[in-house]
């Protein structure tokens, strides 16, 4: 089974799923390539081809909000990489990842291979706050930075 030592706060962890999948369902861009999640303020990077208008990265962040609220349960499971659906991303597993993935899924809206910590349900995540972003437009790189509020 992979491990690795990060801590991670789940809270903050488990919305970085539901924002990446909303970044790949909204603008067709892969999961974040960077990011930092921390406690207090965390931050993801995704290659997209435009600039986001202030409507959108709005729009972004009600939705991750719509999906905090759905109440939505988190549930992870091991299978072995042949198994693992082809909807599930894996060109971002480490040259050494083991055979048996863990897979965790956010209600059926997100899934992917991960690790890390997670909450048991959306319900304890909070209100998610977008607090500033970025785009550079020579990278195509656009830069989220978020944090949640009312955390249970």
């Amino acid at each position: 089974m992979n491990k690795h030592n990060k801590k991670e706060y789940p809270p903050m962890h488990t919305v970085e799923h539901i924002l990446n999948a909303t970044m790949v369902k909204r603008f067709g861009c892969s999961r974040s390539f960077n990011a930092h999640i921390e406690r207090k303020k965390s931050k993801c990077d995704y290659y997209i081809q435009k600039e986001p208008s202030a409507s959108e990265i709005k729009d972004i962040e009600k939705q991750v909000n719509d999906v905090i609220q759905q109440n939505l349960p988190i549930k992870s499971e091991l299978v072995h990489r042949s198994d693992v659906s082809s909807s599930v991303d894996l060109s971002k597993l480490p040259a050494d990842a083991s055979q048996l993935l863990r897979i965790v899924k956010v209600g059926d809206y997100d899934i992917c291979a991960c690790i890390g910590s997670h909450v048991n349900n959306t319900s304890e995540i909070g209100t998610f706050r977008i607090t500033t972003y970025t785009y550079d437009s020579d990278s195509r790189v656009l830069r989220i930075r978020f944090k949640l509020d009312n955390r249970k």
